[in-house]
This record gives C-alpha cells, sequence and structure tokens, in this order.
C-alpha cells in the first residue's frame, strides 16, 4: 500500500466553513487516503469484494429497520427547493427563508445501511456473503469537536451476512484486525462494550445483549472510539427478508472505522500530522 505523494500549500490558512466541517489539508488528506487503504487490509484478507454505496436512503427503509426509534436525532434529512422558490434564490434571496419539499430521504449515518437495503430479498447462500464499503456519513450531533465528532465524515465498513457462527467469526476476526493493525501504527486502543443501534432498548433483544454483548468499540486514549464491531444477530436478515441458504434468516456483523478518527487518533499518539504520515509510511513499506 502506497501512501499519496504531497504537493504543498501556499501559505494560506483552511478554515472550517461551519460547525461540524473541516477541509483537510494535504498532510492530513494523504494520512486519511493512507489509513483508509490501510483498513481495506481486512476487506482483502476476507475476500470481501469493494462496492460502492448509495449517497441516500430511503426514509420509509430506515424506519422498517428501527432507525427513526432507535436514533431519531441522528438523521440528517434531504430536501429541494421547488420552482416557486427559485426565483427567489436566484435574485439574492438567503435559503433560510425559503421552504423546502421534502424528498422522503435521509443522508445516510452509516456505510451499511445502504448496502443491507441493497440485498433486501436476496439470498446470500450457504457460504454467505462479505462486501467492504467506503462512504460519506452525516451525523446531526449536539456539538462538534474537531476530527473527533464531525457532521460528515468517512466510513470504511466490512459487513457479513450468512450463519450465525459466520457473523460472530466475522466480528472477531475484524477485532483481531482492529488491535493488530492499531500496534503497527502505534496506537494505543482500549476495547469496551456498547450499546447496539439495532435493538429496541427497552424489549427483549436488549435484555439479551446484556447477557451476550453484540457491540464492542475501540477507543484512543482520549476516549475517542475509532472503530468498532457489531453483531446483529438475524436482525436485518428478518426485517428485509435477506435469507442465507437453508440456514434461515440471514445473521448479519460487520466492522466500522471511522477514518478521520483514525487520523484524529495518529496524531494524538505521534505528535504532528506530519510525524503521523511519516510512522504510516513506515508501517505500510514494511
Amino acid at each position: 500500500m502506497n501512501t499519496p505523494s504531497i504537493t504543498a500549500l501556499p501559505d494560506i490558512e483552511l478554515k472550517s466553513p461551519g460547525a461540524g466541517l473541516i477541509t483537510l489539508d494535504p498532510v492530513r488528506t494523504a494520512l486519511l487516503r493512507g489509513l483508509d487503504g490501510l483498513l481495506t487490509g481486512l476487506a482483502a484478507r476476507l475476500s470481501a469484494p469493494e462496492v460502492v454505496g448509495p449517497p441516500l436512503l430511503s426514509a420509509d427503509g430506515l424506519a422498517r429497520l428501527d432507525f427513526f426509534r432507535n436514533f431519531p436525532h441522528l438523521g440528517v434529512s434531504t430536501g429541494r427547493f421547488g420552482p416557486d422558490v427559485l426565483d427567489g434564490l436566484a435574485s439574492g434571496g438567503s435559503p433560510r427563508d425559503l421552504p423546502l419539499h421534502p424528498t422522503g430521504h435521509v443522508l445516510p449515518s452509516a456505510t451499511c445501511y445502504g448496502l443491507l437495503l441493497s440485498l433486501e430479498g436476496a439470498d446470500v447462500g450457504e457460504d454467505g456473503l462479505r462486501l467492504s464499503a467506503a462512504g460519506r456519513c452525516f451525523r446531526n450531533e449536539t456539538h462538534y469537536d474537531g476530527l473527533r465528532r464531525l457532521w460528515g465524515f468517512h466510513m470504511r465498513e466490512v459487513l457479513y451476512l450468512g450463519t450465525k457462527d459466520g457473523a460472530a467469526e466475522h466480528q472477531e476476526r475484524g477485532g483481531e484486525f482492529i488491535q493488530e493493525v492499531a500496534g503497527r501504527l502505534g496506537l494505543s486502543l482500549t476495547r469496551a462494550a456498547a450499546d447496539d443501534p439495532f435493538y429496541d432498548n427497552g424489549g427483549s433483544r436488549a435484555r439479551l445483549m446484556a447477557l451476550d454483548p453484540v457491540k464492542y468499540e475501540y477507543s484512543a486514549p482520549d476516549g475517542t472510539a475509532i472503530a468498532s464491531v457489531n453483531r446483529h444477530r438475524n436482525f436485518f436478515g428478518e426485517r428485509l427478508g435477506i435469507r442465507a441458504g437453508s440456514h434461515g434468516s440471514a445473521y448479519s456483523s460487520c466492522v466500522a472505522f471511522g477514518v478521520e478518527r483514525w487520523v484524529h487518533a495518529m496524531i494524538l499518539a505521534h505528535g504532528t500530522a506530519e510525524q503521523a504520515l511519516e510512522r504510516l509510511r513506515a508501517t505500510a513499506g514494511a
């Protein structure tokens, strides 16, 4: 894996366009691209082909997955300016004062949702299916904090659908990969069980989760969660009619990496973006 070469910018400061928004300079961009390339090693190890998910998700589809019941605050909706307001925009009117027409779609908050909705009604076969994808994700947070918490960010995921045992193995191998790569990069991560977003906190699934944790987060020393492994049991298989041959409703699990958060963790560990990039290049060339 080769990290991108860098062309220096003139003496210009790249300012934040707004809360939760950031433009990465060339060094941080090289870090982000190089880290994502390194993280695709899990997909290569598991023979997960690369796909590109949809940029928008149907609100109706997400509702069937209990998204708005579990995380209604995270959704970022999309809207269109209707023909009746275009003249106002053209004449210099403020978009804040003009109405939007709903589209019935929201921006993705995680990469896996688009992949799962695309597999509705599919049979992934006796051996199951793995897919890898990176997407720009969006979350309507209460506050934003540098690279730790952004309105829009890149998420790399490796998704598995198949048998119950296969989903558990995928989760385990994903966790091993996270710690392996972190060690090579000089990162010290802490693993902790976390709440799973795919279950109603008051339901029987939540009680079962307390006995059998299905999500683990891996955090940098400052508490920033930079990766997670998630096992969804057969929740998505049941809701979307995805089967695994004779095994019935497919079980699923995914490994997720917040790429900007890996950039943050590297800078935290190595002092500067330049030193972090040097470590990444040494790791990639090893």
